[in-house]
């Protein structure tokens, strides 16, 4: 493992932002139902170089490419739905009302979650619940807290944000140089 005076020697790879997220399913149709239906992804074309069942789907500037395997419970633990665990491996989505989310995830009776993080008077609430194999999935109104790098804070408030202790606080400058960054962002993504 490099260790961080290390890593810094190296640059960064080359990467613009996230693509697509791969699934294993049971069923394509079933999963292609839910994240059109639930999620509002669309179905687009897939390679037809492909010689196994899948699906791809688009929305938000992601991808969910699904690869159907009937026998996933053979080498997966989901044969029956773990409970629904915020601390879980899951694929998180912003989004601009958490309460109509859970209205309409009751209207459609699924089962969820909901969570709430504070930081420094920000309140992000989140609400969590399975596809139809098992994935977690997170929606949220997660830009609610501001993205600050822990290199802009100093050292004891970067331990801080890996321990249980004091909040780490970063001072009113870099907050400011972080909105900025996140706005330049943004438009650059448009």
């Amino acid at each position: 493992m490099l260790d961080s005076v290390e890593a810094n020697n190296f640059e960064a790879l080359p990467l613009l932002s996230l693509n697509h997220v791969s699934l294993l399913c049971r069923s394509v149709w079933d999963s292609v139902r839910f994240y059109e239906e639930v999620l509002g992804f669309v179905s687009i074309k897939r390679p037809s170089s492909f010689k196994f069942n899948g699906a791809w789907l688009y929305n938000y500037g992601i991808g969910i490419h699904l690869i159907e395997n009937p026998s996933i419970d053979d080498f997966d633990t989901i044969v029956e739905p773990r409970p629904i665990n915020p601390k879980d491996n899951h694929i998180s989505f912003q989004c601009t009302d958490v309460g109509l989310v859970m209205r309409r995830l009751q209207d459609m009776g699924m089962k969820y979650v909901t969570a709430v993080v504070e930081d420094q008077g920000n309140r992000v609430d989140q609400v969590f619940f399975h596809d139809p194999d098992g994935y977690m999935v997170e929606l949220c109104n997660c830009e609610n807290i501001p993205i600050i790098p822990l290199s802009s804070c100093s050292f004891k408030q970067r331990l801080s944000s890996f321990y249980k202790s004091a909040p780490a606080k970063c001072g009113f400058m870099e907050n400011a140089m972080m909105e900025s960054l996140s706005m330049e962002m943004l438009n650059i993504s448009f």
